[in-house]
């Protein structure tokens, strides 16, 4: 896979601007819903995307449907029914049917009149890069559109973490604002995925199409642990990149790694570190990632052992650091408006403001809020 070196571009203006979370919500747009493992035949699956319940399940000739996840008799969740014959989804409180098209074909009671309105709605769904990608809105949908995470189709022996997500109590755009911005790894991820010596980078920026890219370099600094995991286990001071990728609303492909100082990044060693959002509420969203190793040549043999460790390494930062802060932040949004209107804009800024109005538009584009 080949690195996409950014052009220079210049950040925000400095000033204040309003940074708090639109409130709105993409739908025209494919949404990365779950990891194709987490979808297991025989069962169902319930996600919640843009404030709607939906339930999941395989049919029998292994391909993955999506239909509305509430009966529309008495609202039951249909996750605490089950998966019966003819791929159809049985209510657990009544026994009503639906099939993969949502439609209620079977009514256990009296003459089986199924009433008009007895129907649910179906999603289109497609899986692709071991992701199951949602469709959540009415115009047609094109799976080419689907963002590339091809690092996932075939990847080496050894270099795979595991697929894994978490919930974060927290709009979206709090999350995206934090991966377009990842000077914040010098503080919040001190020791793991940065220090403060990579405070002094400066950040690229590229647009191509409404995909962002946001890069960085950092010279001769002192190693931190995820990478020394994966390059000379030595402690001793590197060169760091990183190039994080963009796809709205969502979806992060980040190129990361190190090399000896002076090197150059073929030389080096890293991962492709994948970060796929959607937004369940608007103050919680579903947060999957993944990673796979890059240029193992050159550094540390892959192993279960060193891909496991990354990816405890990867859950702790998010869950208990990145987490905390953002879930924080969604708090004081939520308890005081009144000084919530507008923040200072610094240099770290531009992936943030950049993103932003690519958003922005794509919203104003897409259809009203259902």
């Amino acid at each position: 896979m080949d690195t996409l070196e950014p052009q220079l571009m210049p950040g925000p203006a400095a000033g204040q601007t309003s940074v708090a979370p639109t409130g709105r919500f993409l739908r025209n747009t494919w949404y990365p819903i779950m990891w194709s493992s987490d979808l297991v035949a025989g069962e169902l699956a319930e996600r919640v995307a843009l404030e709607e319940p939906i339930v999941f399940f395989r049919r029998e000739d292994g391909t993955a449907a999506a239909i509305a996840g509430v009966c529309s008799h008495r609202f039951a969740p249909l996750r605490l029914g089950k998966l019966c014959g003819g791929d159809r989804v049985r209510c657990g409180y009544h026994g009503l049917e639906f099939d993969a098209t949502g439609a209620c074909v079977r009514n256990p009671y009296g003459d089986g009149r199924i009433p008009a309105g007895s129907s649910l709605r179906a999603y289109p769904i497609v899986e692709r890069h071991k992701i199951l990608w949602l469709w959540m809105g009415t115009r047609t949908p094109d799976p080419a559109a689907i963002p590339d995470f091809s690092i996932f189709d075939d990847p080496a022996p050894g270099t795979l973490t595991k697929f894994d997500a978490i919930t974060m109590a927290a709009n979206y755009e709090l999350i995206v604002d934090n991966l377009m911005d990842l000077s914040h790894t010098a503080f919040l991820h001190d020791g793991l995925l940065g220090n403060d010596s990579m405070t002094q980078s400066s950040i690229d920026i590229r647009q191509e199409g409404n995909t962002v890219y946001v890069a960085r370099y950092n010279h001769n600094v002192p190693a931190v642990k995820v990478y020394d995991l994966l390059f000379r286990q030595d402690g001793k001071p590197t060169d760091f990149w990183d190039t994080m990728r963009w796809d709205a609303p969502g979806c992060f492909l980040l190129d990361t790694g190190v090399h000896a100082p002076g090197a150059t990044k073929a030389e080096g060693t890293g991962i492709y570190a994948v970060h796929l959002l959607t937004p369940q509420t608007a103050t919680s969203t579903n947060y999957l990632f993944s990673a796979v190793r890059q240029n193992v040549q050159n550094g540390q043999p892959p192993t279960p052992e060193i891909a496991a460790k990354i990816g405890e390494l990867r859950r702790f930062i998010f869950q208990s650091q990145d987490t905390l802060m953002i879930e924080a932040q969604q708090d004081v949004l939520d308890r005081f408006p009144a000084n919530t209107r507008h923040a200072a804009l610094f240099s770290i800024d531009a992936g943030p403001a950049r993103y932003k109005r690519v958003l922005r538009a794509l919203l104003d584009a897409d259809e009203p809020t259902m």
